[in-house]
């Protein structure tokens, strides 16, 4: 046994040998790929805050390091998962105290820190962010690192000048995890959402989400080599680049604004530069992993204020940690639907 700070004034007992159940990321034949392990404490990163994991959200980049799919993961063998939510169970730092809700998202995550995919997580406290009143643990691993992109990339469209008034916007991707919320965050802000999918068969789905308009890849021809075409979007969100991306910078409106996000259809980029100097169109770059504690905790109060989503169980849904294999390998296959949420301990 040892003894581990309580908040600043209390001191409670910690096993560091106790074993607890965790999916983690090794590498095989060149490649990442996913195990099931029993850890203690001590085998996890180091950090001055352990939690409970009560909640992990599954994202595409889980999904590329637990396949093999893609290069994400920078140190091995490293606990999956981007995302976790639940109680602090021991405290290092006067912010945080035991009992307290809490979540993290980003950062080193699941990457090269030990991550969520696990019963306990043991972070660095400037990591950790508060649960913000009118969340419940549950409702921020929905949200996540998903939820956050998208709040981070409505947060950079609306510094660049877009409000509903300049017209429609283009959600791509759009019954993934970051795209379903941002649907429906758009939507409930008053924009005017078109959202973009190649499954015809979850229209239904996307307008229940808030979507005014379904625009089907099948009906777009991407292979237009025309540098500019009709105008037809004030802003987008972007998680599928590959040909979608130059079409969008090809359509946009005179100033419009584009948040790019994802890879999921491609990583290279071949446009020209007249959308940028005869429409003045703007590509903004999101990357939810670093932004910094004051605009986290800022955006994390939005997506419980303007930005929160009613009936977020129309997103979200649980598993065990058991489907993760399964889970991680339909994300990759384009077969997902809205975000699949590993239940460690019911609320």
């Amino acid at each position: 046994m040892f003894k581990v700070e309580r908040g600043v004034t209390e001191q409670i007992d910690w096993d560091y040998m106790q074993k607890f159940s965790a999916y983690q990321i090794v590498e095989e034949n060149a490649k990442s790929a996913g195990r099931f392990v029993e850890l203690s404490l001590d085998d996890l990163d180091v950090g001055e805050v352990v939690i409970r994991t009560h909640f992990s959200g599954v994202n595409y980049k889980d999904a590329l390091a637990a396949t093999g799919t893609g290069k994400v993961i920078r140190r091995f063998p490293c606990v999956g998962g981007v995302d976790a939510a639940g109680v602090v169970e021991s405290s290092q730092d006067a912010r945080f105290k035991v009992g307290d809700q809490v979540l993290v998202t980003g950062y080193d995550m699941g990457v090269a820190h030990d991550g969520g995919f696990s019963e306990y997580v043991r972070v660095p406290a400037d990591w950790v962010v508060a649960l913000p009143q009118g969340l419940t643990l549950f409702d921020a691993m929905i949200l996540g690192t998903a939820g956050f992109t998208a709040a981070l990339a409505i947060h950079r469209l609306e510094q660049n000048e877009l409000t509903p008034a300049k017209g429609k916007v283009v959600v791509t991707g759009a019954t993934g995890g970051v795209g379903s919320l941002a649907v429906r965050m758009l939507s409930q802000i008053g924009y005017h959402v078109v959202a973009m999918t190649g499954k015809a068969t979850e229209q239904e789905y996307l307008h229940s989400l808030g979507a005014e308009e379904v625009l089907l890849r099948s009906e777009i021809d991407f292979a237009s080599k025309r540098p500019l075409e009709s105008v037809q979007w004030a802003g987008a969100l972007d998680a599928v680049g590959g040909d979608t991306l130059p079409w969008l910078l090809r359509t946009m409106q005179q100033n419009g604004a584009i948040a790019c996000f994802g890879n999921a259809g491609g990583v290279e980029l071949h446009t020209t530069v007249f959308p940028f100097i005869l429409r003045g169109v703007k590509l903004l770059g999101v990357d939810s992993s670093a932004t910094q504690t004051p605009l986290r905790q800022q955006l994390w109060q939005r997506l419980a204020g303007d930005l929160r989503i009613e009936h977020l169980d129309m997103i979200g849904h649980r598993i065990a940690l058991a489907d993760l294999p399964q889970v991680c390998a339909n994300l990759i296959r384009g077969e997902a639907h809205g975000r699949s949420v590993v239940e460690f301990l019911p609320e």
